[in-house]
């Protein structure tokens, strides 16, 4: 596998609250972490690096390998996310930090498997071949109205209150991350991204940009490009992984 991380202020923000990275543990698996402070809350670029941070750390301390189960990493990222939602919101509960709260994507790839722990609206896709297969749900107040049959998944893609989250991490209430486990295919790319670049980049323009022959970093970046060029009114962060049966390496 390929990857690589880019984020990028966007036009209109004066400060990046996105942020991503990714972590190995001790048998060298990898975990690739995405977090979007949410936009108007103070310090949500606090909230996101912390997140992020966290957790990586916490998973440089384990030992999962291809020999354990679906199970046994669906469970740690649950519980570790469940106790970093818990972190957030003590650390919200002080003045300078009164409020905050962010998006988070943490992906583990084992064998084949793709399995996420998602909360808010930023997203896991797939990319195959000239299919976007949406790994992941949005945690918003326009994903319930469709849900509930109000809206239209066209209509919502243009609705005034789609960047209403209504789950992140930092929240008073217990927290239970939504889990996902995909099955990935040779040559499949994996695009872990803030709202910042879905809200301006339609999918059969992410599918164009990545079906391409550039490398892995000029996808990336062309993304970023593009949502720069229709307004740009968020962070944008992209992680793209391009799974393969090999190793693991930079682009």
């Amino acid at each position: 596998m390929k990857f690589t991380v880019l984020t990028d202020v966007g036009v209109k923000r004066v400060t990046n609250q996105d942020f991503a990275d990714v972590y190995s543990n001790k048998a060298g698996q990898k975990i690739f972490i995405l977090a979007d402070g949410m936009g108007g809350h103070k310090a949500g670029n606090v909230a996101s690096r912390l997140t992020v941070e966290d957790i990586g750390n916490l998973w440089k301390d384990t030992d999962f390998d291809n020999s354990n189960s679906i199970e046994q990493i669906s469970t740690w990222l649950t519980e570790k996310i469940s106790l970093e939602n818990q972190n957030i919101a003590d650390l919200g509960n002080l003045d300078d930090y009164k409020g905050m709260g962010t998006t988070l994507e943490a992906v583990i790839i084992l064998n084949n498997k793709l399995i996420c722990g998602h909360v808010g609206d930023s997203r896991t896709q797939v990319i195959r071949g000239d299919q976007l297969i949406k790994i992941t749900k949005d945690h918003s107040l326009v994903q319930e109205l469709v849900d509930a049959g109000e809206l239209t998944p066209e209509q919502a893609e243009n609705h005034p209150n789609k960047n209403i989250v209504t789950k992140s991490i930092g929240q008073q209430t217990f927290l239970e991350p939504d889990i996902y486990v995909f099955d990935l295919e040779e040559n499949d790319y994996v695009l872990i991204s803030s709202d910042g670049l879905t809200n301006m980049v339609s999918n059969s323009e992410i599918v164009g940009v990545i079906k391409g022959y550039d490398t892995l970093e000029k996808k990336a970046e062309t993304l970023i490009e593009l949502a720069n060029t229709y307004g740009g009114l968020d962070n944008i962060t992209v992680t793209l992984v391009q799974y393969e049966n090999g190793g693991l390496s930079n682009d």
